[in-house]
């Protein structure tokens, strides 16, 4: 589907967005991002995500010069551009926010890019296929390594994307929905786009964030989700024997909410089915996203 572009303060269609070829976003990867989407038209749990951004952002010397307000008016001002576009009903949308150092000279020097380049990108939302939910997904555990903390940390939510990208081509090869990637110290720590839950005697349980993850905003909200619904939940240090010996597993994003994984590799997961835990997450999930105004 079309999307449509706010680069600097000009709205555009796809075919019309352009960025400086000089942009360190580029060059040399120099940018943070944030994913949100609507219900109801409000883009959910978006103060969590701009708190994350400035924490990204942060993370490499990256001033943010908007307000969180100023944000979602230049978001507005592109979701009501891009409606304009679509016909029939009015869709949710998918809005994706890039701050990138900016433009100036070939160099690593930060002084080098006075103003930050601002993007966002909404495009119609699409939900996974309801089949993903009701008969769940399959996971690889795949070879490429979780980026080191003293590297590029993924604490941070980067524009360098290449570690995530190599792991999902490696899950794409192996027709897998997501890819499971371990750290240094032969631990689970994430997906490449997802975080990862697995379900053991009813207890639903996640990599800590020093496993070298991303602290998913949808994987601090099944912490909330869990307390409403009697589900406990709680980090903890996960191998690849525990998620093949879990009763349930599911993962976790802004984009696919909740979904079931029912098979990692060509292992069944518990009883290769949707487990309960999952269900009534997902179910609690929904009501309370829905549930935004």
């Amino acid at each position: 589907m079309a999307a449509t572009i706010y680069v600097n303060g000009r709205i555009t269609g796809e075919q019309d967005a352009v960025v400086s070829v000089f942009d360190h976003g580029l060059l040399y990867g120099e940018g943070v991002y944030e994913v949100c989407r609507t219900y109801n038209q409000v883009p959910f749990l978006y103060e969590a995500h701009m708190a994350r951004l400035h924490r990204s952002a942060g993370m490499i010397a990256l001033d943010v010069p908007f307000s969180n307000e100023a944000l979602r008016e230049k978001i507005e001002a592109t979701r009501h551009a891009a409606a304009k576009t679509v016909l029939g009903a009015t869709p949710e949308w998918y809005i994706r926010l890039l701050l990138t150092r900016g433009v100036g000279e070939l160099s690593y020097d930060p002084k080098v890019c006075p103003t930050p380049t601002l993007i966002i990108i909404v495009k119609p939302h699409v939900d996974p296929p309801a089949s993903l939910f009701a008969e769940g997904g399959r996971v690889a555990m795949v070879g490429v390594m979780r980026n080191h903390p003293k590297s590029v940390d993924p604490m941070m939510k980067s524009n360098n994307l290449l570690n995530n990208a190599l792991a999902m081509q490696e899950a794409i090869r192996r027709v897998a929905l997501e890819a499971v990637m371990c750290n240094y110290r032969g631990e689970i720590s994430e997906c490449s786009q997802s975080n990862l839950f697995i379900v053991k005697n009813g207890e639903a349980l996640t990599p800590p964030l020093d496993a070298g993850i991303l602290p998913g905003i949808t994987r601090e909200f099944v912490f909330e989700i869990g307390r409403d619904v009697g589900v406990p939940v709680a980090d903890r240090v996960l191998h690849e024997n525990d998620l093949r010996g879990a009763d349930e597993a599911f993962i976790t994003s802004t984009t696919k909410e909740i979904v079931p994984i029912v098979t990692v590799d060509d292992h069944t997961i518990g009883s290769g089915t949707p487990g309960p835990v999952t269900q009534k997450l997902l179910t609690r999930y929904r009501e309370r996203a829905w549930a935004t105004r």
